[in-house]
């Protein structure tokens, strides 16, 4: 069993560096990250007019830019993470070998994982190098909180995505992650609709988005990183126990539709 185990895992590290390295080549991750750092770089020219806010705007933008094109990468390389297997056809070779399909997703979902670990800490770093350059010290440690916090989201949104790309095509699938991205950001905003509706059938529709949905707003920090708040820890250890949990929903439901999923 503990062999079994072990082996497993050194299958899915396999599958996951696999896909690190194809994301890496992808040339769209170094657009997205030079455009952040230039991004982060303009911000200290708005912040030269802004009457000593420099600090400030460098983390609203600075860490608005870094959600936004986070959330590009996740829908955008997350959707063709199984189609493209698929699409090629080298499912086949790949599950020819001693390679479960649980095994396949997650190592896809790992490696692409660890591909916004990179990007964010890139990101992370030119955000944390302008903010010295401004002598925004104060800044730092509720910004790479917000940072923490938007990667938690991120692995949400890959996983959403990861779901939709078994099934269904890349633009499909990106189109309902999107979709999921913008009411997850809302969902307080849809359980207020919910409730003050007449309509009983109104009410059951919205609760169910509202508790099937992800609700992102409790990665939401980026206000306050920009007022030089630093987030509790029980918000930190809700989070990443939420994230944890609805990652691990989502894939499981991943799994189920994939194994049963005929590539013939």
């Amino acid at each position: 069993m503990q062999n079994n185990l072990i082996h497993s895992g050194i299958r899915i590290a396999a599958i996951a560096r696999n896909a690190f390295r194809e994301a890496v080549r992808d040339r769209i991750l170094y657009n997205l990250i030079l455009f952040v750092l230039l991004i982060t770089a303009s911000a200290l020219f708005l912040g030269e007019l802004s009457a000593g806010q420099e600090a400030r705007v460098i983390v609203n933008l600075g860490l608005s830019s870094t959600l936004i094109f986070g959330s590009f990468i996740a829908i955008f390389v997350g959707v063709s993470l199984v189609w493209k297997e698929i699409e090629k056809r080298t499912v086949y070779s790949i599950f020819a070998k001693p390679v479960s399909r649980t095994e396949f997703i997650i190592g896809k979902y790992m490696g692409l994982c660890l591909t916004l670990l990179v990007n964010i800490a890139i990101m992370g770093a030119g955000i944390t190098a302008a903010l010295i350059y401004v002598d925004g010290t104060k800044f730092i440690t509720g910004v790479w909180a917000a940072i923490l916090l938007i990667y938690l989201e991120l692995t949400i949104l890959t996983a959403v995505a990861t779901l939709f790309s078994s099934f269904s095509t890349p633009a499909l699938s990106a189109l309902l992650t999107f979709f999921v991205f913008l009411i997850g950001h809302f969902s307080e905003s849809l359980r207020v609709v919910a409730q003050s509706m007449n309509s009983r059938s109104g009410q059951v529709v919205f609760e169910a988005i509202y508790y099937l949905l992800p609700n992102l707003s409790h990665f939401s920090f980026i206000t306050e990183a920009a007022n030089e708040m630093v987030p509790p820890a029980a918000m930190l250890g809700g989070a990443i126990l939420y994230a944890g949990v609805y990652d691990l929903i989502v894939l499981a439901i991943t799994v189920v539709i994939f194994t049963r999923r005929d590539f013939k």
